[in-house]
């Protein structure tokens, strides 16, 4: 209710006898959220660990290193893979790092996820959340993975008939939520981020968005004091109902 119209209920005449009063000076406007924006790995699907453990098997062939390497994707989640290969080279075994080293490293961890994560379980609830709730909010799915092989992916699932959108790298996932928000004229406040990882905690704080951390053995320590938090998507809406507040 806007305040112009607030304003001109409260100066009309009202009966004493009325059995309803409006209390207007007490009248909370409450919101509604209207978009959910959805991590893939983890959150929809049960395939985070998928890509840990792709990560450890190319990284392997530097058995030394190879831990520290799989630490930095960890503490990294979320973020493309390709920054994650620039960083081990450069960074961990102080080697020369090339558009072409990462194109031959991105195809052979492509060849190793691919096929799992196609096959791989529905996070509890994020199936029947979809199937339930499309019609209610716009969905979108904001992913590290590069975008080409996220909608394939998506597509595989049966799922890409409910978002409004399918985003994945090389934008970031801030980049990401401001174009949503941007093409949809959505109020940040009105707008929920769910994810597993600091850099979709991140991507919310930076956007200014709402953001419901899906628990998880491999979330980074530093997201333990997230305000709200599930198990799993069974519990999203209630979730939900808290931020409409």
């Amino acid at each position: 209710m806007s305040g112009g119209l607030v304003e001109w209920l409260r100066v009309q005449p009202c009966e004493k006898n009325y059995s309803t009063i409006f209390q207007l000076n007490n009248l909370t406007i409450k919101k509604m959220i209207k978009a959910i924006i959805f991590d893939f790995d983890g959150v929809l699907v049960e395939s985070a660990h998928i890509k840990t453990e792709a990560f450890r098997k190319i990284f392997s062939k530097w058995p030394g290193n190879t831990e520290e390497g799989v630490a930095f994707h960890l503490k990294n989640m979320g973020v493309s893979r390709y920054i994650k290969f620039k960083y081990f080279y450069e960074n961990i075994i102080g080697e020369h790092y090339s558009e072409e080293i990462g194109l031959k490293l991105g195809s052979e961890f492509s060849d190793i996820v691919l096929d799992e994560i196609k096959i791989a379980p529905f996070v509890k609830g994020a199936k029947e959340f979809l199937e339930n709730y499309y019609s209610k909010y716009k969905f979108y799915v904001a992913s590290g993975t590069p975008e080409k092989e996220l909608r394939e992916i998506v597509s595989c699932k049966g799922i890409d008939g409910y978002f409004a959108g399918i985003y994945g790298s090389p934008s970031t996932k801030k980049e990401i939520v401001d174009k949503i928000m941007g093409r949809d004229s959505l109020n940040s406040n009105l707008v929920v981020f769910v994810g597993d990882a600091e850099s979709d905690r991140k991507a919310a704080e930076d956007t200014g968005v709402h953001f419901v951390l899906r628990v998880t053995s491999e979330n980074h320590a530093g997201l333990n004091s997230c305000e709200y938090k599930i198990g799993d998507m069974i519990h999203l809406q209630e979730k939900i109902k808290e931020l409409d507040g």
